[in-house]
Formats: structure tokens, sequence, C-alpha cells
């Protein structure tokens, strides 16, 4: 099989570009995958090749479990996986591009940015080499290249320093496709269009068979399932899923479908209901606090009837951060659901952002701007870094109404969370 790792040295340097255009070009048969806890990315990643993207993170699983996760997602031709910040940056949690992307051993393609720079590109490639005797990088990709002529001065300087990195072309400055369109989640008709020359434009001064060869990787072969296996459950899931409850791991949602007998997506912003018959709701994360999304649902009084019916009937709910917040009575003068007796705020600042335990034992991900209005209030456990202590209430229980803060992935979680909530 084929398959690269594409990072940088920070955020905004162009890997979510040179990704893009890759997955586009190879669009009928690859597997997109992100590295760390993002949502964001793999839901662009899926707009772009039609193909679900699999988040890899060796913070929230254990090394054997993420090989799992790659080995049985490459189920294409190609496989490309996007990095998180810098290449090194995650080290200290173990889910950096350079961890991922050793444990898996896929090479990695390095985008710099070449803005004013060009000897100077090469020392920082040898920091970067040097920094770690096992780094993966092998090929590296010039981003805001402002000629031909300096780009020739880049690859004579890092050829004549490495044999063993690969320049395999640039990317010009001032791209055109990107001055004339915005590429969001949206992604309407005229965008989508606007991917081909964007792809075209990206790789144009790549070479595209040199990139191939270098990805080529023996395919892992893991034949030990290194999850618990647990039984299935005869029970009816519904799962709301829409633009305002997207946060929703791909690998989450088909753990699930092979969990329980039945399971069915519901559309609030359609004014879906949830079905009578529903044993269970999960409501994931994503935005009810902002604006635009409250207004999307503000009158989708089936759905939101259909939700309080099933907690009148005590039956499990569980909600992930838009999802608690949709529960509880309010976030500032929105009003929510109110099965939970809680109001929350929005703050100017993010209240949380990273990895964090819980009480029981569970590592996930948090990143949210809402807080509690009664910060004494109880709950059912908190979330902490490091030091226990010093960990902050984040979940929320009535009855068999849950919500909580964490985001996290069920395949290696989920007794932990169905012993505890009923889930």
């Amino acid at each position: 099989m084929n398959a690269l790792c594409i990072s940088a040295i920070a955020s905004n340097q162009g890997k979510t570009i040179l990704t893009t255009a890759l997955l586009y070009h190879f669009k009928k048969s690859v597997r997109p995958f992100k590295i760390g806890p993002d949502f964001i990315d793999p839901q662009f990643h899926e707009k772009v090749c039609g193909t679900p993207s699999i988040n890899l993170d060796t913070c929230i699983m254990k090394e054997e479990q993420v090989q799992w996760m790659f080995a049985h997602y490459s189920n294409k031709e190609y496989a490309i996986l996007e990095g998180v910040m810098g290449f090194y940056d995650g080290m200290d949690k173990g889910s950096s591009a350079y961890d991922v992307s050793k444990l898996l051993k896929v090479p990695t393609v390095l985008v710099l940015d070449a803005s004013g720079s060009y000897i100077t590109l090469s020392a920082v490639l040898k920091g970067l080499k040097e920094y770690r005797s096992d780094c993966t990088i092998k090929g590296v990709v010039f981003n805001h290249v402002g000629s031909q002529g300096h780009f020739e001065l880049i690859k004579n300087r890092v050829e004549q320093d490495f044999k063993d990195i690969v320049v395999l072309g640039w990317i010009k400055k001032g791209l055109e496709t990107l001055q004339s369109t915005h590429l969001g989640l949206d992604l309407k008709e005229s965008e989508k269009e606007k991917l081909e020359e964007l792809s075209q434009e990206v790789l144009e001064h790549i070479d595209l068979g040199v990139l191939e060869r270098m990805s080529q990787i023996k395919k892992l072969n893991i034949q030990e399932y290194p999850f618990e296996t647990i039984e299935k459950s005869k029970q009816h899931l519904a799962v709301v899923h829409d633009q305002n409850f997207s946060f929703l791991y791909h690998d989450n949602l088909e753990f699930l479908k092979e969990q329980f007998e039945t399971v069915t997506l519901v559309n609030g912003i359609n004014n879906e209901e949830v079905p009578k018959d529903c044993d269970v709701l999960y409501i994931p994360g994503g935005y009810i606090e902002t604006k635009e999304a409250y207004e999307r649902i503000k009158d989708a009084n089936a759905f939101k009837n259909s939700i309080i019916a099933h907690a009148k009937r005590k039956r499990p709910i569980y909600a992930e951060c838009a999802g608690l917040l949709f529960i509880s009575k309010c976030v500032d003068e929105k009003k929510m659901l109110g099965l939970l007796d809680i109001e929350f705020t929005l703050s100017n600042r993010f209240v949380r952002m990273g990895y964090y335990e819980n009480d029981l034992g569970i590592t996930g991900h948090a990143f949210h701007y809402t807080k509690p209005k009664n910060e004494n209030i109880q709950g059912e456990y908190t979330l902490y870094k490091g030091n226990k202590a010093l960990g902050k209430v984040a979940a929320f229980q009535k009855g068999t109404v849950f919500g909580t803060y964490l985001h996290t992935m069920f395949r290696n979680n989920f007794t932990k969370i169905q012993d505890k909530f009923g889930f």
C-alpha cells in the first residue's frame, strides 16, 4: 500500500492545503486519517474525497490499538495522514505526528514555508532530522515559493546537505484559487468545482511519481483485536447527527453499529424525531451555543419534544459538550431542553483545551468556551491534567440523563461508560 504523513513545523504552514490537494487527486482510492483528536479536519477530508476520515490518537488509545485502527481502516490503495500542529508537537503526550508516523512506519512529507528564506531551510531540516534519530521525514515540499529560481536555490542546498531527504517540489506563492474562494466545511457546489483547480495548482510543481514511490510501505498485519470484546446489545440506539451535532468520530459510530442491534441517525435541524422505541440516545458535540447554530434548531419542536419524551420514559441519554449544553436549562439567554438543572454561560476565552483524564480513568479531549454559572455545583466527575486534586467538575447527571464535556473514543472506553451510566 501507499501511505504518507503530511506535517510541518507549526500550524498554518501549508500541510492542510497539500493534504487537500492529495486527497482530491487520489479521491477514488484514498483513505484519509487525522492524527490527534480534532473533529474539523476529518469532516473536511470527507468533503474533499468522499471517504470518512479516521482519527489516530496515541494519547487516547494505546499504541497497539492505534496500529489496529490504521490497519483496519487502510482499505484503500492510498492512506494520507494529516499531522497536528508541528511535527514533534504532542510528544509529551505521545501523540505527535512524529510518534504516530514512527509507530505505523509511515514516511513523512514535511511542508516548509519558504517565504523570505532559502539556505536557512536546510538548517531547519537538519535540526528536525537530528532531534530524533528515528525521524520519519523522508521528503519535503516548499510552500510560498516566489519563483522557479527561488526553488532551485533551496533545492540545490538541500540536496547538497541531505542524501536521505527527497525534494518533491514546491507550491507557488499566492495561489490564485485560494484568493478566489473560501473552502470551508459547507463547501458549496461552486467551491467543490474549485477543488480540481486547487489540486492542480498545488500539485503543479510536485513530482507525484517520486511521491508515490516514496510512499510505498508494507501494510500492517494485525492478528489480534486489542480491545475488550463486548457482547452485542439487542437495544436500539439513536444518535443525533447533523450540522449542529457533528463532532462524531467515525470509528465511534462504526463501533456503536457493531455493539447495538439497531442504530438510527436523527437530524434535528430537519426536525426528525427520536424513535419512540429507542432504548438509548447519544447526542455528540458540535455547536449549539452560537447564534447561527441556535437559530437552526430553534423551531425544531418535534425533535426537541421527542428528546424530552425519551427522558420522561427514563431511558438513558448520553450527551457530549454541545450535547451537554443542549440538555441543560440554558446558555445565557438561550433556552435549552432543561433536562439537567444547570445553567451555562459563554466566556470570551476557552475554559478547557487539550487532553484530560476523568475520575473513571478515561482519557479524552476537551475544548470549550462555556462553563456552569454556578461554579460550586456538584457533578459526577472532574477533568484534570496530571494532578487529580486540581480537577474541576465537568460531568452532570440527573436520573438517566448524563452530560459531559469530555470527548473520548468508545472502542477502548465503552465498558467504563456503560458501567457508570448505562449507555
